[in-house]
C-alpha cells in the first residue's frame, strides 16, 4: 500500500446573495425532578492527574470524596425496589473517560463540582433507540468485490449496543466459524435465562444499575419486569445484531413474505452484545459502562443504534465523550442518526465528527397488499397479514369511514366502533401516534369488521409499515387515503355503496411505491448540523426502511422493522468489512472510504430523492443535509484511491477551534494536556473531514471561503494521477481547487 499526502485548497465563492445559517441551541431532556432534593444519577468527569497523593488509587479517591459530602437520608424501601446510597459508585469509568456514576441530591452534585479535580458533574439523561434483501440491494456478492476481499469480516468483533440478544436464534450460530480470537478479553453474562454464547456471539453483557435507579425497583431476576440478563425480550437488539454480522439462514421470511436467506452484513464477524436498553428505556451511565467495557474487551466496531438527543455540547454528552475515548483506541463508531426527520431541520443526532453518523433509506422491495376500489382504482399498500385472504382477494366488500366530531371513530379508537356501523365491512382507519395500526385492527375486529385500511396520516412515519394484522388489512399513504375517502363519499352522496377489496401480491421487488430505489426516509434526522453546521452530517445513508432480520421470542424467527436503527448496523458491518480488508486503516480512514465512494445519482443519472410524504412515490430531490454523502457503496469503498484522514490529535485541534477550553477539552484527553494555542485549527472547516459543509456569514455581499484537506492515497498504483471533477446543483457557487484540478500523487 503507498501513502503519499497531497494538499488541497478549496475555495468557493458567493455570486449571488446567501442567508448565513443561524443554528439554536438546544438541550436534552433531564430526567424528572419531583423533588428537588430527590437522589437522582450523576455522571462525575475527573481529572485523575489531579488525585491527591494521599490516595493510592483514584477509587479510593473517588470514594473518599463521596464520603466527604453531606449526607442525604434515604427511607427505606421495599425489597424489589432500588435505590443506590449517596456514598456508593455505580460505575467507574478509566478507559473512554476518566469518573465514576453515583447518586447524588442536587446539592451535592453542585457541591461536588467545585471540588478540585472535578471537571462537571452531568445528570444522567435517557437515551432513546433511534434484514433478507438488503445485503443484496447493497451490492454485497460472494464473486466479488468486497465480501471476499475481507474474507466476509471474519474474526472482526463487532460490540452491539442495543437492547440485548436471543442467542438461541439461528441467526446467531456458529456453523462454520473457527474458535474465539484470543486477543478478546471479553464475557458471556449467563445464568437462568441466559445459558451461554458461542463462537458468532462471543460475549453478552448487560448494564442496569442507571436504569433501575432512575425507575426505582430491581429488575426481577425471572424476567416478569425485565431481566438483568443480557437477553433482549424487545427484539430490537437482536434485530441490529443481526442485521450487521448475522450468520446465514436459509428459507428466512416473515411468514410467506420475503423468503429468502437471511443473513447479516459482516457474516463471518463476532458478535458481542452489550445491554443497554430496557423495557422502561435507556439512561447514559449504562451507555457509557457499556463502551468502558467494549474497549477493554477488544471490539473493533461499535454499533450504537441510540442517542442522546441533538444540540447538546459535545463535552455535556456521555456518548460524545465515550465515542471519543473509544475512536482513540482505534475502534470505529457507528451511530444512528435519529428518526426526528419530520420536524425539520438541525435536529440530527449523533453529529460529533468522530462519529459515523447514519440516516435512513428505502430499499426496492416491499410486501404489497394493494386496494382494488369499486371503480377500478388500485391503491398500492403494505402489509405483512398471513391469515386467510379469502374472500377479500376476490370479493369486493363495502367499505366505511367513520366520522364523528371527536374524530374518534375515523382513528378506530377503542370503544369507537360498533358492529352495527362497521360488520361484515372493511374500515378506513386514520393513523395516530398514541395507537398503533396492529392496535386499530383489532378494535375493526371487535366491531365485527373483516378488514381495515390503515391511512398513514403522521408525518414522521411517510414511509409505509407492513405490520403482521390480526384482520386483513394493508397500509396506504396519506394522498391515497384521501383518493380512497373521496370514493367513499362521492358514492354516498349518491346513495350508492363504495366496495373494495384487499388484493394481497406477497414480496415485490422494484415496485411502484419504492422505485427507484433507495429513497431518503423522512424519518431519518436531518442538517443542519445544530452544533457545527461546518461538519456535514448526516455522514451516508443506508438501508432502514421494512428491514427483515432477526427477533426475540419463539413466534416467528424474523420481523420487519424501520428507523435509523436499522441502517446504522448496515454500516456497522461495512466497517467491520473494511476493518478486515485494511486492518491499519484508522477509523477515519474506513469512514472516509465509506463516504467518498458513496453514490449520489440513480442509474438513470438523477438525483436520489426523498420519499414524498404524502404521496409516498418520487418526491423533491433530497440535500446533503438530508443524505449526507449519499447511500453506501461497499464495493467501490474497497478501493476509495484518496482517503481523508484523521487523528485523534486533529480531533483535539477541532474542539480547540470550536471554543472548548481547557477543562472542558479534558473530557476527551484525560490526563493529557491540550494547549490551543498550538494546535487550533485556522477555521473549523479545516479539519479534514471527507465531505464540506459551508457557513456564509452575510447575505449581504459576495464572499470567499476557503477550506484545505490532505489526501492520503490507498490506490493500488504507486504512480497515479487523479483528476476532479466538479459538478455543483447550485448555480450561485463557484468552486475551484488548487493547486490544479487534477493531482499526482508518487511514492
Amino acid at each position: 500500500m503507498w501513502r503519499m499526502k497531497t494538499s488541497l485548497f478549496w475555495r468557493v465563492s458567493v455570486l449571488l446573495v446567501f442567508t448565513a445559517l443561524i443554528i439554536p441551541s438546544y438541550s436534552q431532556d433531564q430526567l424528572s425532578d419531583h423533588d428537588h432534593e430527590q437522589l437522582k444519577t450523576f455522571i462525575v468527569f475527573v481529572s485523575k492527574s489531579d488525585n491527591p497523593s494521599v490516595f493510592s488509587s483514584h477509587l479510593d479517591w473517588y470514594s473518599a470524596t463521596l464520603e466527604s459530602l453531606s449526607p442525604s437520608p434515604i427511607s427505606s424501601v421495599s425489597s424489589d425496589h432500588y435505590e443506590s446510597p449517596s456514598r456508593e459508585i455505580m460505575y467507574s469509568y478509566d478507559h473512554v473517560a476518566h469518573g465514576f456514576a453515583a447518586r447524588l441530591t442536587p446539592s451535592q452534585a453542585s457541591h461536588l463540582e467545585s471540588l478540585p479535580g472535578i471537571l462537571s458533574v452531568i445528570p444522567d439523561s435517557f437515551v432513546e433507540p433511534h434484514t433478507t434483501h438488503s445485503p443484496q440491494f447493497l451490492g454485497l456478492n460472494d464473486g466479488y468485490g468486497l465480501l471476499p476481499n475481507s474474507s466476509y469480516g471474519e474474526d472482526v468483533i463487532i460490540g452491539v449496543f442495543d437492547g440485548g440478544i436471543w442467542p438461541e436464534h439461528q441467526s446467531f450460530n456458529d456453523f462454520g466459524l473457527t474458535p474465539v480470537p484470543k486477543r478478546w478479553k471479553g464475557t458471556c453474562q449467563t445464568g437462568p435465562d441466559f445459558p451461554s454464547c458461542n463462537r458468532k456471539l462471543i460475549g453478552a453483557q448487560a448494564f442496569y444499575k442507571g436504569i433501575e435507579a432512575h425507575l426505582g425497583h430491581r429488575f426481577d431476576a425471572d424476567g416478569s419486569k425485565d431481566s438483568r440478563s443480557p437477553r433482549d425480550t424487545s427484539g430490537h437488539g437482536t434485530h441490529c445484531a443481526a442485521t450487521a454480522a448475522g450468520s446465514p439462514v436459509m428459507n428466512a421470511g416473515f411468514h410467506n413474505y420475503s423468503v429468502g436467506e437471511a443473513k447479516g452484513v459482516a457474516t463471518k464477524a463476532r458478535i458481542a452484545a452489550y445491554k443497554v436498553m430496557w423495557k422502561g428505556g435507556g439512561v447514559t451511565s449504562d451507555s457509557l459502562a457499556g463502551y468502558e467495557q467494549a474497549v477493554k474487551d477488544g471490539v473493533d466496531v461499535m454499533s450504537i443504534s441510540l442517542g442522546d438527543g441533538y444540540g447538546t455540547p459535545y463535552h455535556r454528552s456521555p456518548i460524545a465523550i465515550g465515542t471519543f475515548g473509544s475512536m482513540e483506541k482505534g475502534i470505529v463508531v457507528s451511530l444512528a442518526a435519529g428518526n426526528n426527520g419530520a420536524k425539520g431541520p438541525k435536529i440530527v443526532g449523533n453529529s460529533a465528527p468522530w462519529m459515523l453518523t447514519v440516516g435512513g433509506s428505502t430499499i426496492d422491495r416491499e410486501s404489497r397488499a394493494d386496494v382494488i376500489l369499486g371503480d377500478g382504482q388500485i391503491i398500492p399498500g403494505v402489509s405483512l397479514y398471513y391469515g386467510y385472504p379469502i374472500p377479500y382477494n376476490t370479493t369486493y366488500l363495502e367499505i366505511v369511514y367513520i366520522q364523528k366530531s371527536d374524530g374518534s371513530s375515523n382513528k378506530c379508537l377503542p370503544g369507537s366502533l360498533s358492529a352495527t356501523q362497521v360488520a361484515g365491512k372493511i374500515v378506513v382507519c386514520n393513523a395516530d401516534l398514541k395507537n398503533p395500526a396492529v392496535k386499530k385492527a383489532s378494535v375493526v375486529r371487535e366491531a365485527r369488521g373483516v378488514g381495515m385500511i390503515h391511512v398513514q396520516t403522521i408525518d414522521q412515519f411517510e414511509a409505509l409499515g407492513a405490520r403482521n394484522y390480526p384482520i386483513p388489512a394493508t397500509e396506504v399513504t396519506k394522498s391515497f387515503g384521501l383518493r380512497i375517502i373521496t370514493y367513499i363519499t362521492s358514492n354516498r352522496k349518491y346513495d350508492n355503496k363504495p366496495t373494495a377489496k384487499i388484493m394481497f401480491r406477497g414480496t415485490v421487488t422494484g415496485s411502484f411505491s419504492l422505485s427507484p430505489a433507495p429513497k431518503v426516509a423522512t424519518f431519518s434526522s436531518t442538517g443542519p448540523n445544530p452544533l457545527i453546521p461546518e461538519i456535514l452530517k448526516p455522514d451516508v445513508i443506508a438501508p432502514g426502511v421494512n428491514i427483515l432480520a432477526a427477533r426475540s421470542g419463539s413466534d416467528a424467527e424474523f420481523v420487519m422493522m424501520s428507523g435509523t436503527s436499522m441502517a446504522c448496523p448496515h454500516v456497522s458491518g461495512l466497517a467491520a468489512l473494511l476493518r478486515n480488508a485494511f486492518p491499519k486503516w484508522s477509523p477515519a480512514a474506513i469512514k472516509s472510504a465509506l463516504m467518498t465512494t458513496a453514490y449520489t445519482v440513480y442509474s438513470s443519472g438523477k438525483y436520489i430523492t426523498v420519499i414524498n410524504k404524502t404521496a409516498g412515490v418520487n418526491g423533491k430531490i433530497s440535500t446533503p443535509f438530508q443524505h449526507g454523502s449519499v447511500h453506501v457503496d461497499p464495493n467501490k469503498a474497497l478501493n476509495p484511491g484518496l482517503v481523508y484522514d484523521i487523528t485523534p490529535s486533529d480531533y483535539e485541534a477541532f474542539l480547540c477551534t470550536i471554543g472548548h477550553n481547557k477543562r472542558q477539552i479534558k473530557h476527551f484527553v484525560k490526563d493529557r494536556e491540550v494547549d490551543c494555542d498550538f494546535v487550533r485549527l485556522s477555521t473549523v472547516g479545516d479539519l479534514n473531514y471527507p465531505s464540506f459543509s459551508v457557513v456564509f456569514e452575510s447575505a449581504e455581499k459576495s464572499q470567499t471561503m476557503k477550506y484545505k484537506r490532505v489526501v492520503t492515497n490507498v490506490g493500488i498504483s504507486a504512480d497515479a494521477i487523479y483528476k476532479l471533477k466538479i459538478r455543483s446543483q447550485t448555480p450561485y457557487v463557484k468552486i475551484s481547487v488548487s493547486p490544479t484540478n487534477s493531482c499526482s500523487v508518487r511514492v
